[in-house]
């Protein structure tokens, strides 16, 4: 009788043991099937034994808990088990394509292969992941246009694809991605123009492209939250607006090393603006003087622009103002003393102007100023002081 009674009890934890192996192995095949394309995918040679990638044996369910030696990392599953909802390599030198499979994780939340050596072309099937919360593939080699197919992700809320080779014009629709918070694709070879922009977008950078044109209010449209604009290096032409600071949430404004001719700087009623940085552009005029009226204004970069006349006296009377570049213009007269005040916090450069009385002894004043012919022939003359 007993030996039965122990066999039964062997028995029913045998049956225990399987149901909870088989309870905690429930990878929809799918995911199995889009995992074991996406390995295939890279190129063996650049997956290090010590890697996430290396750690995918598929000898385990990839959502099987505990791990010990099996899907280490690289992967996050939903709480019984049954999807992928997070795939985020290491930077560990991987190289390959983005196979199109990939979009068979439909309930992916996180892609993230950031640092890496993938290349070859973003596939459009990438639509398919509907619940894509964040798409990261900053720093590598992903080369072809930012397919259009990428606007139906409806609930992206981060889109960074900075630091490739991606070339051609941005997707004509990208204002129906309505959850996109934050856009960067900086460091890339992108042409054209802006398209109307995600209304509900914080974050803006597209810095280090070859955009072109200039920027037209309808690109920005109803952005109401819009924070940061970073836009350097680039080819954007034409008058800054005044729309452009009007901008209700705007804080922080990078359109250096472009090729802007004019500014329309209007006085604020209210504005969160800190920093604004618009050197090395073509900006012609006199110094603006309602960059003064923005109150929390602590950061103004106007340098090797082709400004002139004089240092308007109150950006010597900002107290929020802290760095001012006005350096590399061609602006006249003596600067204003409170500059130079001992209980002065500002820093910065007026050097290389056409500026009088600027103390040789103070760094603001570096470089020294322009020699007097270079002044007398942009002023078809002597320049007034």
């Amino acid at each position: 009788m007993l030996p039965s009674i122990l066999q039964l009890l062997l028995t029913f934890s045998i049956l225990f043991s399987t149901k909870n192996l088989i309870a905690s192995s429930l990878t929809l095949p799918q995911d199995i099937s889009a995992l074991k394309a996406f390995k295939a995918s890279v190129k063996p040679s650049s997956i290090q034994p010590w890697s996430c990638l290396a750690s995918w044996d598929f000898i385990a369910d990839p959502c099987a808990v505990p791990r010990r030696t099996r899907f280490t990392c690289g992967i996050t599953c939903s709480p019984d088990s049954t999807r992928v909802t997070q795939l985020t390599l290491d930077s560990a030198g991987y190289s390959g394509r983005l196979t199109p499979l990939t979009s068979q994780l439909t309930s992916l939340i996180i892609l993230d292969l950031a640092d890496n050596n993938f290349f070859g072309p973003i596939p459009s099937s990438i639509s398919s992941l509907i619940n894509l919360q964040t798409l990261t593939l900053r720093s590598n080699s992903f080369s072809g246009s930012v397919p259009d197919s990428i606007t139906n992700l409806k609930s992206l809320e981060s889109l960074d694809l900075s630091h490739n080779s991606l070339s051609g014009y941005l997707p004509k629709t990208m204002n129906s991605m309505s959850s996109l918070r934050r856009l960067d694709l900086s460091y890339n070879k992108l042409t054209g123009s802006l398209p109307k922009l995600p209304y509900n977008l914080l974050e803006l950078a597209l810095k280090a492209n070859s955009l072109s044109g200039s920027l037209s209010k309808s690109s920005f449209d109803s952005l109401t939250q819009l924070e940061v604009v970073e836009l350097s290096e680039n080819s954007l032409t034409g008058t800054l607006e005044s729309w452009f600071f009007l901008l209700p949430a705007l804080q922080q404004v990078d359109l250096a090393n472009n090729s802007l001719t004019r500014l329309e700087i209007p006085k604020p009623a209210n504005s969160d603006l800190v920093a604004v940085d618009l050197g090395f552009n073509k900006i012609e005029g006199n110094a603006p003087l309602h960059f003064a009226d923005y109150p929390l204004l602590s950061s103004l970069s106007l340098r090797y622009n082709s400004l002139r006349g004089t240092i308007p006296l109150e950006y010597s009377r900002k107290k929020s103002l802290r760095r001012l570049f006005l350096d590399g213009n061609f602006l006249i007269g003596k600067p204003p003393p409170a500059f130079f005040a001992a209980d002065t916090s500002l820093s910065g450069s007026i050097g290389d102007n056409c500026l009088q009385a600027c103390p040789g002894s103070s760094q603001l004043c570096m470089p020294s100023q322009k020699p007097s012919s270079i002044c007398k022939q942009a002023y078809g003359g002597k320049p007034r002081s």
